[in-house]
């Protein structure tokens, strides 16, 4: 979800509109478990129910990940997914809470199918998106036999996206959310695994993305520091503190932080004495200093022979398709190194 109020704040003004050209030659850190989500979400049956191969098991994820991938690599960007590992403590509330917000709507989409109201049925469904260690497991598996590299965080996939990002062994962080942001990284890219919208008897158009500098966030909202960006996110709500503080809009906020300048001087005086179900100052003190890895490894491999037996053997997929995925994926390797060997 990430801090939905903030980018209230984050205007037209601030916002960069790019091309996908525009990143050629450049490595983006994705936001994995984002990127996996909005494919969960968009690639789906009339019914509303998800791709699976004939054992049942979900395939919509793998869809997404592989041709949007083998797109990013043919506009010559070098993507890096990073997966997120174990939540902070104060964030399993969160989760606990949207895992039951998924299990009413599947209950939901249940009732409607029982009573013919099918329409219905495929909105609560589109709700349903459960990402589960199998289907991460498969989605690194699809990753590692395209020869593109992926990063294990200790925590949160996007602090370590932005410590990557930070250390310059990338350029921009890609993800919906702004999280990115808070946790430093100096430029997040939105939009790169959105699939394209699509209207009522009208083509599918591609959403423009998205270039946010954090150094210009900074200063269209005249804050100091990232230290204030993360003290006005938390007083609107973060995915630890969702709820953000009662009364506190996003002007509002802004003027807070302008006033009394951080998050620690607030809570001693104007918001003295509220209760909130986390520690803010906890919060605050994690988005200054995540848990990240330095050891990991950014180069782009070779696609593996097994690619196609994975995709096609095992998970069912259109043997034409992926055969045509295949071949624009070992172009897009050639035109990057003329020493590849062609397995296909």
């Amino acid at each position: 979800m990430g801090v939905v109020e903030l980018g209230k704040l984050i205007g037209k003004e601030i916002r960069r509109e790019l091309r996908l050209e525009n990143l050629s030659g450049k490595c983006v850190a994705l936001d994995a478990y984002n990127a996996l989500y909005q494919f969960l979400a968009s690639i789906r049956q009339p019914d509303g129910t998800p791709l699976m191969d004939r054992s049942g098991r979900v395939t919509s994820h793998l869809s997404g990940l592989f041709y949007r991938t083998i797109n990013l690599l043919e506009s010559g960007v070098r993507p890096v997914y990073i997966f997120d590992g174990r939540p902070p403590e104060f964030k399993l509330l969160e989760v606990e809470k949207r895992k039951k917000m998924k299990e009413k709507a599947l209950e939901d989409a249940i009732l409607a199918l029982r009573e013919g109201r099918r329409e219905e049925a495929a909105k609560y469904m589109k709700r349903v998106n459960f990402l589960t260690t199998e289907m991460v497991e498969d989605a690194k598996r699809l990753l590692t036999y395209m020869g593109v590299p992926w990063v294990q965080a200790p925590s949160e996939g996007e602090a370590q996206a932005a410590h990557i990002t930070n250390k310059g062994h990338c350029w921009a962080v890609g993800s919906q959310d702004y999280d990115s942001l808070l946790f430093g990284s100096p430029r997040l890219v939105r939009n790169l695994t959105t699939s394209p919208r699509r209207k009522p008897g009208e083509e599918a158009t591609e959403l423009s993305l998205e270039l946010i500098e954090l150094d210009t966030v900074l200063k269209a909202l005249k804050l100091k520091s990232r230290e204030q960006l993360i003290d006005l996110a938390i007083l609107l709500g973060t995915d630890y503190n969702p709820d953000g503080i009662e009364g506190v809009g996003p002007q509002r906020a802004l003027r807070l932080i302008w006033e009394f300048g951080s998050l620690e001087k607030l809570l001693d005086t104007v918001l003295r004495g509220i209760s909130t179900p986390v520690d803010l100052r906890e919060v605050k003190k994690f988005f200054l200093n995540p848990p990240v890895v330095d050891n990991y490894n950014l180069e782009l491999g070779k696609p593996d022979e097994r690619l196609y037996t994975f995709l096609v053997e095992e998970r069912d997929f259109s043997r034409e398709r992926v055969e045509r995925g295949l071949e624009r994926l070992r172009k897009a390797f050639k035109s990057r190194t003329s020493s590849l060997d062609s397995f296909f």
